[in-house]
């Protein structure tokens, strides 16, 4: 019988926090009690932002937390042809577009649209929905655009992509979302209209790489925040148009400061590390986020 495959994927572009402790502990406990394999990710296909010395850092916090994990560890800086593979896949079934609105660009168009008082559609983290005006650039504008050099970036067309699959999507979520939902949950890509897939520099976005990536190392079980509990949509249906296998999800409970909000490495939240420099131990921190001390 195969062994159920569990990941922690966290992004080399600073420290780790109490937030990344919960995911990775919570990650590893649920792939012990299931005498699965529990693998580890680097998220670094940002190469600009990420690091081999906070790289370095990111290993040394989950080594002390009492971690271990098999090698070798998957980068995705060193998989850029496994993305460029499945964009062309999408390119070829001209599902994907390049989109050359810059954010001023965007900015205006949706101002001028709500100027006489009418909502613009904002995606489920607030963010206003692509415009999409120049998803209906012929060929030929397209082609002289980039030849021009123009900036862009590859987006899903959302509509053609969710009529391509032609049928509701679901997963199978044993976690539970921000609004109770557990279970079979609908898949609802629509509302994040259509999202970035892959960039001119860059040959994917989070959402291409991290399905690609659980399929190729044979994920069964995505165990993740809640905050990225509705962005499953979007990879559900990019699993239907990529042909990639289904993994289950568990959505746990967010770490949160004392202002109730998401710990951020943005913001500056107290790292691992400098919990570390003050004394505190892999006990200290277990208790911290309300995990079980062996």
């Amino acid at each position: 019988m195969t062994r159920p495959v569990f990941r922690f994927a966290p992004s080399p572009n600073g420290q780790l926090h109490l937030g990344h402790a919960y995911s990775a502990l919570l990650n590893h406990q649920m792939a012990r009690e299931a005498d699965g394999r529990f693998l580890l990710r680097m998220e670094d296909i940002d190469v600009t932002r990420c690091t081999p010395e906070l790289e370095r850092g990111v290993l040394h916090d989950l080594a002390w937390l009492g971690l271990n994990w098999e090698q070798p560890v998957r980068r995705q800086s060193e998989h850029f042809d496994d993305y460029r593979a499945a964009l062309e896949k999408l390119v070829e079934a001209e599902l994907v577009y390049p989109a050359f609105m810059s954010r001023g660009e965007v900015r205006a168009s949706i101002a001028c649209y709500e100027a006489d008082g009418a909502s613009w559609p904002r995606d489920p983290d607030g963010a206003p929905v692509y415009p999409g005006d120049d998803r209906y650039l012929t060929p030929e504008e397209r082609e002289a655009r980039i030849a021009e050099g123009a900036a862009f970036a590859w987006r899903l067309d959302m509509r053609a992509a969710i009529a391509h699959v032609g049928k509701p999507l679901f997963w199978d979520e044993t976690g539970q979302g921000p609004k109770g939902e557990t279970g079979s949950v609908p898949a609802d890509p629509e509302a994040w209209g259509d999202v970035v897939i892959a960039r001119k520099e860059i040959p994917a976005s989070y959402h291409l790489s991290v399905v690609v990536d659980d399929a190729l190392q044979g994920v069964s079980h995505v165990v993740r925040g809640r905050d990225l509990f509705y962005a499953t949509a979007v990879h559900r249906l990019l699993q239907e148009l990529l042909g990639l296998p289904v993994p289950q999800y568990h959505h746990h409970d967010l770490i949160l400061d004392d202002d109730g909000r998401k710990l951020s490495k943005s913001r500056g939240d107290t790292s691992l590390d400098a919990l570390r420099a003050s004394g505190a131990t892999p006990e200290d921190i277990r208790r911290m986020i309300g995990f079980p001390v062996s």
